[in-house]
């Protein structure tokens, strides 16, 4: 499969010379879904923060379809969408100038917006709510716009993190099965997060950090076998990680 992010030797942090990850090597290739996975404090959010360009690397570096921030910085920024645990919002765009907002800044054709925000907007029960401004809208609502306006563009890398804090358990699969279907259709995926289970039955390979360390990688199978826990879920070899186990 054709590699859509690679990620090499990347150390990076907040302060100068104090690194909180540590030279990780990874890549999300196209048509799978890579679960990130640790504990809070593990460098997953840093480490979405460099993939994203919103952090200049230490050392190594993150490339997007051959492309890295520094150096082609528009085309990089272009090549992904972005699905954060808080809901960023402009308090005085509605519901549908978001869209318009998003589909303007990725350069989509109106035809192209008005075929796909449609079956979005049914999808996530929110057709009736597009002159909405974010005031009125409860927390999940917010994410389900956050998440809108992401699946909207259709780009070649999604990046998201805990996606489902506040979602309603049917807004929860609708997102699942928009990820499944992009990814069936080429794209990568990302994904940060905490519940385990929906990781395990829909991540194609894992990552596993703590302490900034990248600590495990592979499928299932290939976790199980690093770690001679031969039956166990991604539950069990996350808390072995997670507690300092030998690996």
């Amino acid at each position: 499969m054709k590699r859509i992010l690679e990620v090499n030797g990347l150390s990076g942090g907040y302060v100068p010379e104090k690194p909180v990850i540590h030279d990780l090597n990874f890549h999300v290739a196209s048509g799978e879904i890579v679960g990130l996975i640790g504990l809070n404090g593990a460098g997953k959010s840093t480490t979405i923060k460099h993939v994203l360009g919103l952090m200049e690397p230490m050392k190594g570096t993150a490339a997007i379809a051959g492309k890295t921030f520094r150096e082609e910085p528009d085309e990089y920024r272009g090549c992904l969408s972005y699905i954060p645990e808080t809901p960023v919002l402009y308090d005085e765009l509605t519901l549908w100038e978001h869209l318009e907002l998003t589909a303007m800044a990725y350069g989509l054709e109106e035809k192209t917006f008005l075929q796909r925000v449609r079956p979005l907007l049914e999808e996530f029960h929110m057709e009736n709510k597009i002159k909405w401004f974010p005031s009125e809208f409860s927390k999940g609502m917010k994410q389900k716009v956050m998440i809108l306006c992401a699946l909207l563009v259709e780009p070649d890398l999604y990046v998201v993190d805990e996606p489902f804090v506040g979602l309603d358990p049917i807004g929860i699969q609708s997102f699942l099965d928009y990820m499944v279907r992009f990814r069936n259709n080429g794209a990568g995926i990302l994904m940060s997060t905490h519940i385990l289970s929906t990781a395990e039955k829909y991540c194609d390979r894992f990552l596993i950090m703590h302490n900034g360390h990248m600590v495990l990688k592979g499928t299932l199978k290939q976790l199980q076998e690093e770690t001679g826990l031969a039956d166990a879920g991604l539950d069990d070899i996350y808390l072995l990680a997670a507690r300092g186990g030998k690996l």
